[in-house]
């Protein structure tokens, strides 16, 4: 009895006055599953961790691994004022749509205004995609408290964004689909935040939706802290039940609040403000970069020590030998929605500095006198290349603005100031840039920026980057899962072996007769694998990727069974040759569209490519026939950038211009070939 005192008064202390309590009868279930992250039922280690527990007092998350060791020789102060989060998921687990709902119960913006969707999701690309590229900030003010809010994109291929970001904050809201649970992104952004030694607080989102399991997503997330060797304080995170769209959370899936109050509860208790040297020289960090026509370039980062004012001399470092100065001509701080400006800015707030025209990602604003550089941003290496050349086909310069090389080059190195995952090195030619990243869609992007600002270019296929250890041949190996109804599953499990795929895991998911596969697969077999599986599974399977490793050479790997079929004369096609174009495959241009020498034209129904002529016209003779004979044209397949990256093979381009994208060989192979 006297323990169960104990514990009470302790459940009492740790959540919120205003939070209704369990019984004392139901108060064991209830300790386990919201402090422990896990139901009584759960995994050996419970128990033991439920003994433990008893001996020693509970604080939340990683408060006991933040707080300063005695042998520092500066004892760094906690802020208590502000908190610095940032929002890490996997894609679509609903991390955009939760920050508006937070925007909104803070009151950011007046009652009658109109806030569209996703308000975070502010580039053209994102909006028409649905998923965020770019990492945001935003603040908000609950209680007296600042909170800066920083959201990051979900794909594996942006991971460059979240690695930078983890430099800034002390805290991660880790939001998990209370269905599916934690999927590749989850991993890897989680397995960053712990490197960094943060606070997690888990957030299972969706939890409104029919087939939601949140039991099961709370134990796959506690395994997943284990199998991330977390330390005991970290394994101890805070979960809240949310639902984003409807902006309500709360401590038990059952029981919601009416509003995000629990959730902001748990920001405040469970992430520690920042810890910094008030009275130290100025340090902080550049983690990313904004441009500005009227300002230029603008620094975002946290002030670490010191305090930062506008208008004062600061020194500029790299490292300690390159050092150069500057002047801070202005000074911003995120507040609501909005960047608003600042005379001053303490230490462990997140600010933005204009003034320096050089400034890097990965530099450090320091004191101009005694200031020393920060450690640089450190952030995983490329998987992917492709190749970069000037448009050589008959049509350039009838589309774009910028066509030249030195424009192209200018264009892809500017693209390595802020894009720090990315790298662009000379090609084999003067007219040639090959680009690496972390995957096709992280390059592809880039390509579609490159478009819509005028820019037209050719591109090849995407190659993997091999490395060799001890004379041996190793390539980047990825964790693919695939989310597909049980009835094509057979069909997709076919395809992923011929790609050299491994299964290690199967199980079904939710009630609505879902399969979850996960395969260790080579980079190499994904190239060009996403349509074929919707082919394959008719348009319902789902498949998600993050890089594993690096492992042995996996042998030959067939990506495409079937040949193109290529124009052999410049013109424009015609009706009545499609239609017999049509049938030795599957066309991707109607009547009327201007063609050239060597531009693909469609997909072979067989292996091999076939030339043929698109631009025949009928022979009009002078004898007439009774009728005319109707001509039935096939639909063209209307295919995108990604999915024309994808089609493509080593002999192949694809021609980017902000209007058109074109499929051609490759003129300089074919002249080799011949």
């Amino acid at each position: 009895m006297e323990k169960m005192a104990a514990l009470t008064n302790i459940h009492t202390s740790f959540f919120p006055t205003n939070t209704i309590l369990p019984k004392p009868s139901s108060f064991q279930p209830f300790f386990s599953t919201r402090l422990l992250g896990l139901p009584l039922s759960s995994s050996f280690s419970v128990s033991k961790r439920l003994s433990s527990f008893t001996s020693r007092p509970i604080k939340c998350s990683v408060s006991e691994a933040t707080e300063p060791k005695a042998g520092e020789k500066k004892q760094l102060l906690r802020r208590g004022d502000v908190r610095n989060i940032a929002i890490v998921a996997h894609v679509d687990h609903g991390k955009t749509t939760l920050v508006d709902a937070m925007l909104k119960q803070t009151k950011v913006f007046r009652d009658n205004q109109f806030v569209q969707e996703r308000i975070m999701d502010s580039n053209d690309l994102e909006r028409e995609r649905g998923i965020t590229i770019l990492s945001k900030n935003t603040s908000v003010t609950y209680k007296d408290s600042k909170i800066n809010i920083i959201d990051t994109p979900g794909h594996s291929d942006f991971g460059g964004e979240v690695e930078r970001i983890l430099n800034m904050v002390e805290g991660i809201l880790l939001v998990v689909d209370s269905v599916e649970g934690p999927m590749p992104q989850t991993r890897f952004v989680l397995k960053k935040a712990l490197e960094f030694g943060h606070s997690v607080v888990v957030v299972v989102n969706k939890i409104d939706r029919p087939s939601a399991r949140p039991d099961f997503v709370v134990n796959s997330t506690f395994e997943l802290f284990i199998e991330l060797n977390a330390t005991d304080e970290q394994c101890d995170f805070q979960v809240i039940y949310a639902s984003g769209i409807k902006g309500q959370a709360g401590l038990s899936p059952e029981n919601l609040a009416e509003d995000l109050g629990p959730l902001f509860e748990s920001i405040i208790r469970c992430i520690p403000g920042p810890r910094i040297d008030k009275d130290g020289a100025l340090q902080m960090l550049v983690t990313n970069i904004e441009y500005d026509e009227h300002k230029g370039r603008i620094a975002i980062g946290r002030v670490q020590a010191g305090v930062l004012q506008k208008g004062m001399d600061v020194r500029v470092c790299t490292s300690e030998d390159s050092c150069r100065f500057g002047r801070i001509s202005e000074l911003y701080v995120y507040d609501k929605f909005s960047r608003v400006p600042a005379d001053n800015v303490e230490a462990g707030d997140i600010c933005a500095v204009c003034g320096i025209t050089d400034i890097q990602i990965g530099e450090t604003i320091a004191d101009k006198v005694y200031g020393k550089p920060l450690p640089s941003i450190k952030v995983e290496e490329p998987t992917v290349k492709m190749s970069f050349s000037i448009n050589t086909s008959p049509f350039v310069g009838r589309e774009g603005k910028y066509v030249t090389s030195r424009n192209l080059r200018d264009r892809l190195y500017r693209e390595l100031e802020r894009n720090l995952a990315m790298k662009v090195e000379d090609g084999e030619t003067a007219d040639t840039f090959v680009v690496s990243g972390r995957g096709t869609l992280h390059i592809t992007i880039l390509i579609e920026n490159m478009r819509r600002e005028g820019y037209e270019f050719m591109v090849g296929p995407p190659k993997v980057i091999n490395k060799k250890l001890n004379e041996k041949l190793l390539e980047p190996y990825e964790i693919a899962t695939v989310e597909v109804p049980e009835e094509h599953m057979g069909a997709v499990v076919e395809l992923l072996g011929k790609r050299r795929g491994q299964m290690f895991d199967m199980q079904g998911v939710g009630s609505e007769g879902t399969t979850l596969l996960k395969y260790k697969i080579p980079t190499r077999g994904l190239l060009g694998l996403r349509n074929s599986i919707l082919t394959a599974s008719r348009g319902t399977a789902i498949l998600n990727t993050v890089f594993d490793s690096y492992g042995p050479w996996a042998g030959e790997i067939s990506t495409r069974d079937q040949g193109s079929l290529v124009a052999f004369e410049d013109g424009a096609s015609t009706s009545y040759a499609i239609s017999s174009s049509q049938e030795r495959g599957q066309m991707f241009i109607g009547p009327g569209v201007e063609v050239y020498r060597g531009q693909i034209v469609g997909i072979h129904q067989r292996p091999g490519d076939l030339s043929l002529n698109v631009c025949k016209k009928k022979a009009a003779t002078n004898i007439r026939s009774n009728k005319e004979q109707t001509v039935i044209l096939d639909t063209p397949l209307d295919y995108s950038l990604d999915d024309c990256i994808e089609y493509i093979q080593e002999d192949e381009l694809v021609e980017v211009t902000p209007t058109s994208i074109r499929m051609c060989k490759n003129p300089k192979l074919a002249k080799k070939q011949r």
